[in-house]
């Protein structure tokens, strides 16, 4: 049996165009309703720290972890309100907390695991730098980099550009730090308010 070409051509397109929505209907389905219990929360909530709305956000990263106890994306969401509104304290319990979980519960091919686990002893540090608690410092930012130096490397070429040109990074800071704890304590320059307001938190 001969086929006209003209129909076996609009055969194979009408075939193409019910796989692609087929494929589109399937990635839609997925990334709506089979995403892990608690990422739309996260998401909204990081979302609102970008905003600076930090009420706002807590609420949404308490939400998600009420669905979800063990978001890693909303435990370090509520750390990084807390060092943003400068509940220190309550930071430091928490990003403790986050790093103990993470470090009993972290598989070694976990690689968005070990970024959480590396941006939680970097705000750790970060938080200790802000308290002149600079040999703790120190301590968290080697600990950040030994888990997972990428992660902690600095903010991506978009945030260079909205924020900051030339943005420290732990690397920089620890290198730093080192230096200066060499010294004799008389003259060690250890905080610079300029360059260490500038210091931003991680969020992996």
């Amino acid at each position: 049996m001969n086929l006209n070409p003209r129909v076996v051509r609009r055969f194979v397109f009408l075939m193409f165009i019910a796989f692609a929505l087929t494929g589109g209907t399937v990635m839609f389905y997925d990334s709506f309703f089979e995403r892990p219990p608690g990422d739309y929360e996260t998401e909204r909530g990081a979302m609102y720290l970008g905003t600076q709305d930090y009420a706002d956000a807590m609420e949404n990263f308490n939400e998600a972890l009420r669905i979800n106890p063990d978001h890693r994306g909303a435990l370090m969401g509520r750390i990084n309100v807390l060092i943003a509104t400068e509940r220190h304290d309550q930071a430091v319990a928490e990003a403790e907390g986050l790093i103990t979980f993470l470090r009993a519960n972290l598989s070694e091919d976990d690689a968005t695991g070990l970024g959480t686990l590396a941006a939680a002893y970097a705000n750790l540090g970060i938080i200790h730098d802000r308290n002149n608690r600079h040999e703790l410092a120190l301590e968290n930012y080697i600990e950040a980099l030994k888990v997972d130096a990428e992660a902690v490397e600095g903010p991506g070429i978009i945030d260079r550009i909205l924020y900051d040109p030339s943005p420290s990074t732990i690397r920089k800071r620890a290198e730093y730090l080192y230096i200066e704890l060499q010294k004799p304590k008389d003259q060690q320059v250890l905080s610079k308010p300029e360059l260490d307001a500038k210091s931003r938190d991680y969020r992996p």
